[in-house]
């Protein structure tokens, strides 16, 4: 990681999202007076930590359903959760943007994905399609922020900023107000800040090295075809065991995953400063009209990292193991949803209520979207022996 005062990786001031309660994006969609010394994303990076839905990701995949016997090790949603958000602040801090936004909204950046992973969120679409809806991680976070959390007496959900909820929605995609007008007070014409921007490069960052780990702990990947598949790896792999000769294979794949991240993380930061000086973006009016997004892998990192994800998917996601895993979380799911479609008295009192409104299809995504990989397994256990 570059020096914090390194000068070629400052970005002008007005990039930042100020976040001081005179910030537009500070604004809460209830007023609040503001607090005397925590300044306005701060009470909302405390907000989220304090969630119940944050504390389930704890229980919710990264990448395995049913974790491997013989490790405790691989990375939950939480876990992942918290890698990103630690990378995330230190960017952003390194980009001289605002490190407390870009670490709050990596920590609720997945809070929305429901369990099983992205195999769940796949089983969870495919159940609304069925009734002309459909499932995104994005959206339901927004639900769960400004409905689902239910903790103040004074409004519903958290009441978090406006950046924070632009953030949540507009981090990783992009939406149209025609497609969805409900978002329209999101600037949905408009990219999102800077640190908004960086969670979607981070996330894929983190992920990339993280999985190559718990692949290898798992035992799905093996040391000589990632060394064989994955030149990124590779290189770092190389370096490392030239300086460390006789360090055991483990510790050396430790430190060129670490080296790969530091490559991939400096390469977006050296790639930002780039696009904006190339641009001639000088604030943050100028980041959100950008022709593009700004922050990027340069064209050659991205190369890089794009055959590095390609292997995970050939080896590991969808390996023989891991497809079992997905057909596993589909036939859970679907299976869940069919009897509570039939049944609505299976969901809590409170989501009854909410059926009336929201609709019995939506209700019920909404209720096994915040379950935990083991209490679902519990609720399709209990459906399997009554029937």
């Amino acid at each position: 990681m570059p020096d914090l005062c390194n000068p070629s990786f400052l970005l002008p001031a007005a990039l930042a999202v100020p976040g001081d309660d005179h910030d537009p994006l500070a604004a809460r969609q209830y007023p609040e007076p503001p607090h005397p010394y925590r300044a306005p994303f701060s009470r909302d990076y405390s907000r989220i930590l304090h969630a119940r839905a944050f504390r389930r990701l704890a229980g919710k995949t990264q990448v395995f359903t049913r974790r491997p016997a013989e490790s405790d090790h691989v990375r939950s949603r939480l876990t992942h959760t918290l890698e990103v958000a630690q990378v995330a602040r230190t960017t952003a801090q390194v980009l001289s943007l605002n490190p407390q936004l870009a670490e709050t909204l990596a920590l609720v950046h997945d809070i929305g994905h429901p369990p099983f992973g992205h195999a769940g969120e796949k089983a969870l679409d495919e159940a609304l399609r069925a009734h002309g809806l459909g499932f995104d991680h994005n959206l339901h976070a927004l639900r769960i922020v400004t409905g689902f959390e239910d903790r103040y007496p004074g409004f519903p959900g958290l009441n978090l900023t406006l950046g924070v909820r632009e953030g949540i929605i507009k981090h990783s995609r992009d939406y149209t107000e025609s497609a969805h007008p409900e978002l329209a007070s999101y600037f949905l014409a408009q990219f999102p800040p800077l640190e908004a921007q960086l969670i979607d490069i981070v996330d894929e960052i983190a992920y990339l090295t993280a999985d190559m780990e718990d692949g290898l702990e798992s035992e799905i990947l093996h040391l000589p075809e990632l060394i064989a598949e994955v030149d990124l790896f590779a290189e770092f792999y190389s370096a490392v065991h030239a300086q460390y000769p006789a360090a055991p294979a483990r510790l050396l794949t430790y430190e060129a995953l670490k080296r790969m991240m530091n490559a991939l993380v400096t390469d977006l930061m050296q790639t930002v400063v780039s696009e904006v000086q190339s641009l001639g973006i000088q604030s943050l009016a100028d980041v959100r009209q950008a022709p593009h997004r700004l922050a990027r892998l340069s064209h050659g990192m991205e190369e890089r990292r794009r055959l590095a994800k390609a292997f995970l998917f050939r080896r590991l996601y969808e390996s023989p193991a891991m497809l079992a895993e997905h057909e596993h979380a589909h036939q859970v799911i679907s299976a869940l949803f069919r009897a509570m479609l039939a049944n609505p008295k299976m969901l809590p009192p409170d989501h009854q209520a909410l059926a009336a409104t929201d609709g019995l299809p939506r209700t019920i995504a909404d209720y096994l979207a915040g379950m935990t990989d083991s209490y679902i397994e519990q609720a399709w256990q209990r459906l399997r022996l009554a029937h």
